[in-house]
Order: structure tokens, then C-alpha cells, then sequence
């Protein structure tokens, strides 16, 4: 009999320390930040005059107009001039699920290729550059762009890719069709593996 109560009074104890722990703070849903009629900031309408493009940011705050370009071989030189001549088409992007910056297993194959060709070439770098949908506000999908490359940049990492041939871009929904059909979305949420040479 003590035993029992032992045990209901401990297994009590247990309850309520764990119901006063909270919850893990969830993400918010793109959908639900939807830009409505009256945004009229960005690039979706309305004036440009004061607001920030972030397609030439880069992490540090400045602009890829003033940072040099980090890949060994191309010290010094304009990074958004290398990304103007980079070979966009030599692989094949890297596709997301909605609001996910997880790269399928089916997507790694990609991924295999470009590590093979990267840890085999002299002078060469590679930008990743993260891309959205439409949905959801500026702000939040550069973000999720953001993580789309870093994901793509850390899986390129374990394989034996050296982070210094490597450079992260988000460019969040700024080329994303408002109102695109599903399977237009459905390729918009991507990493471009842009090559330098």
C-alpha cells in the first residue's frame, strides 16, 4: 500500500514538473504572411525609393558590390561581377518542399556530382544561391532562402567539400511569379549551384 502511494505521488511530481515546462516556439507559417493589398514595400508594388535590396547584401551588411570575392584565385575581385558570369546551368538546382530548408535524399544525387567535381578542380568556387516562392513576406523567405544554402553548403561540407570554394546567397522570392501555378512553386523553391571560373 505505501508503496503505491509512493509511486502515484512521484509519478505526480514528475506530471506537474513537466506540465510547467512551454513549448517549443513554432515558425510561422508563410502562408499565413501572406502580403495582402495594401503592402507597399518591396519589390511586389509601390515605391522602392526607401527600401533595402537585399539581393546585394551580403551577412555582414555589406554590399556584393563592395566585398572581394573569397574563393582562392579570385582574391580581390568583384564577387557580384563573378556571379554575373557564373555557369548557372551545369547542374541542376537543388528543389525544396514547401517551408523546408531539408535537402531530400532524392536531391543529394545532385549534390554527389558537384562534390566530385568540386574537390577535383583547380580555381573554381561555387556560389549557392537560396531561392523562394511567392508566398510569404520578403523578409521571411530571404530568410528561408538563407537556410536553403546553408543546408546545401553544410551538406557539401561532409562530403569533403573545402568551405572555402563555397559562398551562400539568398535571393528569398525576388525572382519568384506571384501567383504561380504549383509545379512552377514547386520549382522555384530551389538552391542554384552557381560555378565560378
Amino acid at each position: 500500500m505505501f508503496k503505491k502511494i509512493v509511486l502515484i505521488a512521484t509519478a505526480s511530481l514528475i506530471a506537474i514538473a513537466f506540465s510547467g515546462c512551454s513549448k517549443k516556439p513554432r515558425r510561422p507559417n508563410p502562408l499565413d504572411t501572406v502580403m495582402g493589398q495594401g503592402y507597399d514595400s518591396g519589390t511586389r508594388g509601390g515605391s522602392q525609393s526607401d527600401s533595402f535590396d537585399p539581393r546585394f547584401a551580403g551577412g555582414d551588411g555589406s554590399t556584393l558590390q563592395s566585398r572581394g570575392a573569397g574563393f582562392p584565385g579570385f582574391e580581390g575581385q568583384n564577387l557580384e561581377d563573378l556571379i554575373a558570369n557564373a555557369e548557372r546551368n551545369l547542374y541542376e538546382p537543388v528543389l525544396f518542399q514547401f517551408d523546408s530548408s531539408s535537402i531530400a535524399p532524392s536531391e543529394r544525387a545532385k549534390l554527389d556530382q558537384v562534390a566530385s567535381f568540386l574537390k577535383g578542380a583547380d580555381r573554381v568556387g561555387i556560389v549557392l544561391e537560396g531561392h523562394c516562392d511567392w508566398r510569404g513576406t520578403q523578409e521571411y523567405n530571404l530568410a528561408l532562402g538563407d537556410r536553403r544554402a546553408k543546408s546545401v553548403e553544410n551538406y557539401l561540407s561532409t562530403l569533403g567539400v573545402n568551405a572555402s570554394v563555397m559562398q551562400t546567397l539568398s535571393q528569398g522570392d525576388l525572382q519568384a511569379t506571384e501567383g504561380a501555378s504549383s509545379a512552377q512553386m514547386a520549382k522555384e523553391r530551389k538552391v542554384e549551384l552557381l560555378i565560378i571560373r
